[in-house]
């Protein structure tokens, strides 16, 4: 299953306001901003999952487009990370906590071959809070 997806966009301010409006109509807002990415997600109960993203055009670090893939443990996470770089995949970040996301989000990435960042994360034991 897909946990999220970014876009690289040329004008971070003007896809922002494009998205708030755009996806508003299908119940989506902005739920988060960190390092320059905005978050959009629907409400999910007491808060909201952002599961799209943007970011100013900044490809040397996410490629054209991130796709992140949902990993049932940490175990599958270096899997996916060592099936990768051994199938010829360029290291875009070693499995482990980025709590820059959140204290229990890990994650490894990859560059594949066309310049996709592709990710998988496992958020071990996410709390309401985070």
């Amino acid at each position: 299953m897909i946990d999220h997806v970014t876009l690289s966009v040329k004008s971070y301010g003007e896809a922002k306001a494009f998205y708030e409006k755009v996806l508003g109509t299908l119940g989506y807002k902005l739920v988060m901003e960190v390092e320059g990415y905005a978050g959009f997600g629907l409400e999910n109960g007491s808060h909201a999952i952002p599961d799209f993203w943007i970011v100013q055009n900044n490809e040397d670090k996410i490629g054209k487009a991130h796709i992140a893939f949902s990993a049932k443990n940490r175990d599958q996470v270096n899997q996916f990370y060592e099936a990768a770089i051994k199938s010829g995949a360029k290291d875009n970040g070693k499995p482990g906590i980025r709590e820059n996301y959140h204290s229990n989000y890990y994650a490894a990435f990859v560059f594949d071959s066309d310049g996709y960042n592709i990710e998988a994360v496992y958020h071990d034991a996410v709390s309401e809070n985070e």
